[in-house]
């Protein structure tokens, strides 16, 4: 199987359904559903075999080594047989938005249309908003489809404008209809409030096992600690919290020697959905320009190493630990 190298993860699954990084074994029937639905895409003639196989071979096969590709394609899988493809296409990664795009097997369309599209849009947003840390996604569709914004706005999606007569289609003018839906993950500077929820994630067994040191807090050392943490500036705590506010895991920042020294840990009731990515990711977003990072990593924390390699960290191996560090260059936020 063919793998996106900007991606940390490549395959993502709901029950039977999935999504896996484009094959070429489904570009055949790839190229089959566009032909019968061409009337929806912005595809100005029926594509042949050559036409597929050129695309397949020129265009596809150099987005999987890409550091920041345009678009990112997959096959939709139910059970390991593909049922429709799709992805993120005019990605914008100054902006951090993408479009998105779908389209499944003919004959699914009539009864199974909803179910789809909504089943893929909750995979696409895993790839958009977890591992490339978007800021926005957003469809761009033909009004020809009702169907297609009752699914958008049951997952979520906002109608974010209709462009009047913006196409020519069958001899008149159509709209064309926007649906866009924002990241709500976020990071908040940690409060005197937090410090109980705090204490609990940081003697959690787990964290425990995978920090430098291994023995349970007490609850007056913690207070005194982070008291002080509050009232340095050479310190910084951060919350990640979703749009409804619930604290899902913390991050913090200690300068130490020009170099800002992580820590992160996610509350257990939220492993396994990829914050841990997320909440590195928002952190780098936080950073000056300049800003030098630096991570230790026990070397048998499978799930904090996946977590810097994905997102670009150098790496050494010092003893039994791995030694991650970045340097922030780029457009970003000028907070710490």
């Amino acid at each position: 199987m063919n793998s996106y190298k900007v991606l940390n993860k490549q395959v993502y699954k709901a029950g039977d359904y999935s999504i896996v990084p484009i094959r070429n074994e489904d570009r055949f029937a790839i190229m089959e559903w566009r032909n019968e639905q061409i009337y929806h895409l912005r595809q100005n003639r029926l594509l042949t075999a050559e036409d597929q196989e050129r695309y397949f071979s020129q265009i596809i096969a150099d987005l999987f080594e890409q550091n920041t590709p345009d678009q990112i394609l997959f096959s939709y899988l139910k059970n390991g047989i593909c049922i429709g493809y799709g992805g993120l296409v005019h990605i914008n990664w100054l902006d951090q938005n993408a479009e998105i795009s779908f389209v499944m097997e003919t004959a699914l369309e009539e009864k199974e249309f909803q179910y789809h599209w909504c089943t893929f849009l909750s995979l696409i947003e895993q790839v958009a908003f977890f591992d490339l840390s978007l800021h926005k996604i957003y469809t761009y569709a033909f009004d020809l489809r009702p169907l297609l914004y009752n699914a958008l706005e049951q997952t979520g999606f906002i109608k974010e404008a209709v462009l009047k007569e913006h196409c020519y289609f069958k001899d008149k003018f159509i709209d064309v209809i926007m649906h866009s839906k924002t990241c709500t993950f976020s990071l908040r500077e940690s409060t005197k409030e937090d410090v109980r929820i705090l204490f609990d994630w940081a003697n959690d067994v787990a964290v425990r096992q995978s920090a430098i040191n291994v023995s349970a807090i007490q609850w007056d050392d913690h207070v005194i600690w982070y008291n002080r943490k509050l009232k340095s500036k050479n310190s910084h705590i951060f919350i990640l919290k979703n749009g409804y506010e619930i604290p899902l895991g913390q991050v913090r920042v200690d300068l130490v020697k020009e170099s800002w020294e992580i820590d992160y840990s996610i509350d257990h009731n939220h492993r396994g959905k990829g914050y841990g990515h997320l909440i590195i990711a928002l952190l780098l977003r936080k950073l000056s320009n300049g800003s030098h990072l630096r991570a230790t990593v026990k070397s048998s924390n499978y799930p904090s190493l996946s977590v810097f390699r994905g997102l670009g960290f150098d790496e050494i191996l010092e003893n039994s630990m791995c030694i991650f560090s970045k340097e922030i260059n780029g457009n970003i936020h000028n907070t710490i």
